[in-house]
C-alpha cells in the first residue's frame, strides 16, 4: 500500500481512468457488434448510421490514446469494406 499522499492520489486517479477506459472499450465493442449485425442482415442504411457512430467513437478513442490511431484507421477501413460488399452481394 502507498504511503505518500501523492501515491495514494495516483492510485485513485488510476482507478478512475481504468473504469472510464473500460466503459469506452465496451462501447466500442457494442457498436462493432451492432454494425456486424446490420451488415449480416443486409440493411445498408442501418449499417451506415451505425458505422458513422462507430467511426466517431474510434476516432475519439484514438485521440485519447485508448487505442492506437492506426488501429482505429484499420478497423474503420475493414468495416467500410464490409459495408460496401453489401451492394456487391445483392448484384
Amino acid at each position: 500500500m502507498a504511503n505518500l499522499k501523492s501515491s495514494k492520489k495516483d492510485i485513485r486517479r488510476t482507478a478512475r481512468r481504468k473504469a472510464r477506459n473500460g466503459e469506452d472499450r465496451t462501447e466500442l465493442r457494442t457498436y462493432a457488434r451492432l454494425l456486424i449485425k446490420a451488415i449480416k442482415s443486409g440493411d445498408k442504411t442501418e449499417a451506415l448510421t451505425v458505422f458513422s457512430k462507430l467511426a466517431s467513437k474510434l476516432d475519439r478513442a484514438a485521440k485519447t490514446k485508448l487505442i492506437h490511431k492506426k488501429n482505429a484507421d484499420r478497423k474503420k477501413s475493414r468495416m467500410a469494406l464490409r459495408i460496401n460488399s453489401i451492394g456487391a452481394k445483392a448484384a
